[in-house]
Order: C-alpha cells, then sequence, then structure tokens
C-alpha cells in the first residue's frame, strides 16, 4: 500500500515571531520528524538538549550556538549534527532566521 503524497511550503521568514522561535512539523514517519523552524530575536539564550540525532541547517539568516564549550557563528548553508543527549545553546540569531532539523533515534544494525 502506497503512502499520501502531500505537498507543501516553507513559511517566508517574513513570518518569523517577534520573539522565541516557531516550530512547524512538516513530516513524521517511523521515529524520523522533519521541522521548520522560524527564528526571532532571543529574549536569552536557550538551552537544549535533544533525546534523538539531529541534523539541523540554516537555510536564511545569521546564527550563533555554544555546542561543547566552542561557539559557533552560522550563515545560510551552514549545517550541524548534534548527536542525541548533546547540549546546545542557541545565544543568537538574526530575526527571520530559517532552519530545516531532521531528528531520528538510532536504529541498532541487524545481526
Amino acid at each position: 500500500m502506497a503512502g499520501t503524497v502531500r505537498r507543501g511550503r516553507l513559511r517566508d521568514s517574513s513570518t518569523a515571531p517577534a520573539l522565541g522561535e516557531e516550530i512547524e512539523r512538516l513530516v513524521a514517519l517511523d521515529g524520523i520528524a522533519v521541522e521548520h523552524i522560524l527564528s526571532g530575536e532571543l529574549e536569552a539564550p536557550v538551552d537544549y538538549v535533544e533525546d534523538s540525532d539531529e541534523w539541523v541547517v540554516l537555510l536564511t539568516g545569521l546564527a550563533t550556538l555554544v555546542v561543547a564549550g566552542d561557539e559557533l557563528e552560522l550563515s545560510a548553508g551552514e549545517w550541524l549534527f548534534l548527536p542525541a543527549g548533546t547540549p546546545h545553546t542557541l545565544v543568537r540569531t538574526a530575526p527571520g532566521s530559517s532552519w530545516l532539523a531532521v531528528h531520528w533515534r538510532q536504529i541498532s544494525p541487524r545481526r
């Protein structure tokens, strides 16, 4: 049985919130989730520790994160892979920054 074909459009960065982030889950199936994130200004740094692996790419804008004590400046097109349990802090984002995030859980190899 085939799945249902879906189609959509990422929200324009002009619709980003003034403060904080808005996350839209685009697809979720079999332990994988794909999200579109729009960032506004941050009132304070935001700490994250995901319980799944995460690959994230900054589509537009600028951002500063701290990962394992290193401050990372990201610009459009740069991506990170963050293994599950990796503490990271979002320090700054340019208003209207747009992200694509993919989360998944590791699957044990077949024996």
